[in-house]
């Protein structure tokens, strides 16, 4: 199990006060210190001045009210991460014992910089500050309130008590006057909202709930107690759907929750339409988004309908997540689906995957699934509020038109409003942004801000505690390697790049061993819908217990996910020169070797598809690769190589 990441300074209260109000000394460099290698965890870049100078403001005030109080014995933990999503964190929880029950109590502060702010577009759970990021955000109140509920759920310090843990929004440089709107939906008795103005009452606050002790032993409960395991996609999913648990959104997926219920709201009120566009990485939360935004919609009995691109992705939500529940299994539709729907039939269509889309609908054996129009323009058209979750990166097929851009243009010929939430800076792969970000510099991807393109060269792997990068010596190793982790209790799989032949079952119905490496042979993933002796229908490869022992593709790996993948890395990708480099010759990809693709298109393509099967894997990944040359530019990237376990 990965350790849970610590808060970037840890100390009493009275220590933080001196951090804070000695000018320039030793502690005050280790306390920015801190908080500058914090922030380079969480986001892949060192923080910026004035994000140094906000923070410092933030937590001084906070410290200030800490001494006034008289409890300079608490604990305060800066920047601390929460369970399982590492780029999210608090932005101080302080530790002690609650003063009525001797019990640990734990304060969760969520600070703003914010002067002034209002409710946007009269909705109580969005707020618009100026100068905010996208125009708007979730009210502080309800993220703080997420933050403690995450606390609750997973740490074995609460041991699930909801009043051992509490939410605070303090809005020090504001008056009660300058975000008067803020304060209804703070009213509840475990999150409160303090400004300057309440300053006093904050300190009361602080006094009414400690002790005056020391909370030393608190933190180290929160800190070192048991963390829950986080459960498995698909199960989760599937208990949402059938009400029994929920996604705790953060930030901005609670953002992007928030805009499309307030898209949702707005367009009826208005008898109007609007799009929105959710974009981000790799177990960014866009799939927790949608399927929370699934069942939200069924309950408040909207015409609602989940729909892809992809028949795995589909087929298994079908199979894993509805089981035997017919009414939610017809909530799952393919893009196609919506050729011949007449305006509006659904209230809200969530389109998962949405970078699938294609130019056009088309089924050869089905007229009703065929469309002159393209699809996304029929996906708009469909629902009275279209919702579009993508990530551009994962364009793998010629033909695959689904961009942010190409979504607002449509929305914009037809008139339609269209609104943009980014999901960047969450991640699948352990919380790593250190890894998303090697893996983008290692196949000569650009940053999704923009802020670096695709000539930063690939970068030694430098590790990560939460994230585990193996270079196997040979793809019997790799097998090994994952084998172990099966019999761990991990789940697994290997997949590769469209390299070898795929040829069709053999006829004593066993699939051929068309991966050849070295000598090691073993069979791609079935290609059809049913199952081939023990191995499992290709749409249910990634998640059946019979998919180890076959080698997926990125048709049957994207969209899903498994704890450790393997990858094995093909002669369409080559290292030459301190980069890696496509090569044509090397793919067995029907779809990407045809003459109508260019060399530019190709590139891209078998790029972005490396990008998926790079980052399937939730704790790790182990890697292979059949060209020498590659096989070693990857062993000097990443140390040590694994022990040959053939």
């Amino acid at each position: 199990m990965a350790k849970q990441p610590g808060p970037a300074y840890r100390g009493s209260a009275d220590a933080f006060f001196t951090a804070l109000s000695t000018p320039v000394s030793e502690m005050e460099k280790a306390f920015t210190a801190a908080l500058k290698e914090a922030t380079k965890r969480q986001t892949g870049r060192p923080a910026t001045a004035g994000q140094m100078r906000a923070w410092t403001n933030s937590l001084s005030a906070v410290a200030r009210d800490l001494k006034d109080a008289g409890l300079g014995r608490l604990e305060v933990l800066v920047e601390y991460p929460m369970p399982h999503n590492r780029v999210s964190s608090a932005d101080a929880v302080l530790a002690g014992v609650n003063r009525r029950t001797g019990k640990d109590l734990f304060v969760v502060v969520e600070l703003k910089q914010w002067s002034e702010a209002e409710l946007y577009e009269e909705d109580e759970k969005l707020v618009t500050v100026p100068g905010i990021r996208d125009g708007y955000s979730t009210h502080p109140a309800i993220q703080v309130s997420n933050y403690c509920q995450q606390i609750v759920e997973n740490c074995s310090a609460v041991d699930g008590r909801p009043d051992a843990v509490e939410g605070v929004v303090y809005l020090h440089n504001a008056t009660r006057q300058s975000v008067r709107g803020l304060f209804e939906l703070a009213l509840d008795k475990n999150v409160r909202l303090f400004t300057m103005t309440e300053r006093s009452a904050f300190i009361e606050y602080l006094r009414d709930r400690f002790e005056d002790t020391d909370g030393h032993q608190a933190a180290e409960r929160l800190l070192n107690g048991r963390v829950q395991p986080n459960q498995p996609l698909l199960k989760k999913a599937a208990n949402v759907l059938k009400g029994r648990d929920k996604f705790i959104l953060v930030d901005q997926q609670q953002t992007a929750f928030e805009t499309v219920r307030h898209a949702v709201e707005g367009a009826f009120a208005a008898n109007t339409k609007r799009v929105v566009t959710i974009t981000g990485g790799p177990g960014s939360g866009k799939t927790a988004v949608a399927v929370e935004l699934l069942h939200y919609m069924a309950e408040a009995n909207r015409r609602v309908w989940y729909a892809t691109g992809s028949r795995a992705f589909t087929e298994t939500m079908r199979r894993f997540v509805t089981g035997s529940d017919k009414d939610l299994k017809n909530l799952f539709k393919y893009f196609n689906d919506f050729a011949s729907s007449g305006p509006n039939e659904a209230d809200i269509l969530i389109a998962d995957e949405a970078h699938r889309a294609r130019l056009k609908s088309f089924d050869r054996f089905r007229k009703d699934k065929c469309s002159p129009n393209p699809q996304i323009q029929d996906l708009i058209n469909a629902a009275r509020v279209p919702v579009f979750f993508l990530d551009e990166h994962q364009v793998v097929k010629p033909g695959e038109v689904g961009t942010l851009a190409a979504i607002k243009s449509y929305a914009q010929q037809l008139n339609v409003r269209h609104q943009h939430v980014s999901l960047e800076g969450q991640w699948r792969c352990g919380g790593s942004v250190a890894y998303d970000l090697w893996v983008r510099r290692l196949l000569g991807l650009g940053s999704e801000d923009g802020e670096w393109d695709g000539d930063a060269p690939p970068e030694s792997w430098v590790g990560d505690e939460n994230f585990e990068v193996v270079v196997a010596r040979s793809p019997a190793d790799m097998e090994a390697i994952l084998s172990a982790k099966l019999a761990d209790g991990w789940t697994a799989r290997m997949t590769a790049g469209f390299c070898w032949p795929w040829n069709p079952p053999n006829p004593d119905k066993t699939l051929p061993l068309d991966v050849k490496l070295d000598g090691w042979e073993r069979p791609w993933n079935a290609k059809s819908t049913s199952k081939v002796g023990d191995a499992p229908p290709s749409q249910i490869w990634a998640s059946s217990p019979g998919g180890f022992g076959q080698i997926g593709c990125v048709y049957t790996a994207q969209g899903l996910e498994f704890d450790w993948a393997g990858v094995i890395i093909g002669p369409d990708l080559l290292a030459r020169g301190g980069r890696l480099v496509t090569e044509r010759k090397g793919s067995e990809d029907r779809d990407l070797i045809k003459s109508s693709v260019t060399d530019e298109q190709f590139d891209r393509l078998v790029r972005n598809t490396y990008k998926v099967l790079l980052t399937r894997g939730l704790a790790g990944v182990v890697l292979y690769a059949d060209d020498p040359e590659t096989q070693e530019f990857l062993s000097e990237l990443v140390h040590p190589i694994s022990p040959d376990k053939s």
